[in-house]
């Protein structure tokens, strides 16, 4: 799901100025673009630790993060090779490539879901079975549909025993002011604690124990044609290490994550956000899971989200070693 939170943003510009700027500014290093799937939160945290640390810098790397404004550009400029390295979602992944995109996954950033369907822990609905009736909100058509109808069927309602309401961006608002009855979509890293920062705590239901298959929420994503740059496997490995240090370091990574321009990250949301991701970052992100792939791709096709399973090399690799 996309981040809706105060964030800091840096304006997308053209890229390939912004890469022969970078390699200008460090002619020993390759340019690299890493291109954000929204603004940066503590989801991005092995790329800002990886930076910050110089896990970058010692893999030969001049990477230049970018946070677009619009969360559809990333894989629209990967396709068109405007970019290196995009953060999308797996979910998304698998539509993207059906509908033409000549994307391939080449690591996994978060390797566990997010997303949830979230009520109000003092309202009407205790149980999915509740939701017969109600009025469910979501900010991004394309995937409503085929996640609330896996979630209601694991309780035996359809989706025409609920009302879909696409509240936009205002997920947490549009259910604190009762304009819905559930949120579709909020993450569990970081909405359940808005809402209980906001002295509304919520409870969650998690697509994965309801009927979804689990999946990567956020992924990396090239071009198809540099599946085997080693460029990008570069840049994978040093993500790794920047990883095993979170894990074992989360409080001087906290550090790293807030300094400079991002001091005003430095908020109590985001701190428990960090908490709450610190395990989720998948620990070897160039490791490929192929039967979650796989699986996933079956469950879209029998809901007919794509026409058919593609073979899994055509839409995500496992980077051969650095030299």
């Amino acid at each position: 799901m996309i981040r809706r939170r105060a964030a800091l943003a840096l304006p997308l510009l053209a890229l390939p100025t912004l890469a022969r700027a970078q390699g200008a500014r460090d002619s020993a290093r390759e340019p690299l673009t890493v291109l954000l799937d929204w603004f940066i939160n503590p989801d991005h945290a092995p790329i800002i630790v990886a930076q910050e640390r110089g896990d970058f810098a010692r893999a030969g790397l001049d990477v230049r993060i970018v946070a677009p404004a619009d969360p559809n550009d990333p894989p629209r400029l990967i396709g068109a090779k405007r970019g290196d390295v995009g953060v999308y979602y797996q979910k998304n992944l698998h539509l993207a490539v059906d509908q033409g995109l000549p994307l391939m996954r080449i690591g996994t950033l978060v390797g566990t879901p997010l997303s949830t369907l979230t009520v109000l822990r003092d309202g009407s609905v205790r149980s999915l079975a509740d939701l017969k009736g109600k009025r469910v909100g979501f900010s991004v058509a394309g995937f409503e549909e085929v996640v609330m109808g896996a979630m209601l069927e694991s309780v035996g309602l359809r989706l025409a025993d609920i009302r879909l309401v696409n509240v936009n961006f205002a997920l947490s608002s549009a259910l604190m002011s009762g304009q819905v009855d559930a949120i579709l979509g909020g993450f569990r890293n970081f909405e359940l604690h808005q809402l209980d920062l906001e002295g509304r705590p919520g409870r969650a239901f998690y697509p994965e124990q309801h009927g979804l298959p689990a999946y990567d929420e956020l992924i990396y994503i090239s071009h198809r044609d540099r599946a085997r740059d080693p460029l990008l496997r570069r840049f994978i490995d040093a993500t790794e290490t920047a990883t095993l240090f979170l894990a074992n370091n989360p409080d001087e990574a906290w550090q790293m994550f807030i300094a400079g321009p991002r001091r005003e990250l430095d908020n109590e949301l985001n701190r428990r956000a960090w908490a709450s991701t610190i395990g989720r970052f998948a620990p070897s992100p160039g490791a490929l899971d192929r039967n979650r792939y796989e699986r996933f791709a079956r469950f879209l096709a029998a809901r007919r989200m794509i026409r058919s399973v593609p073979t899994l090399d055509s839409y995500a690799a496992e980077l051969p070693p650095a030299a």
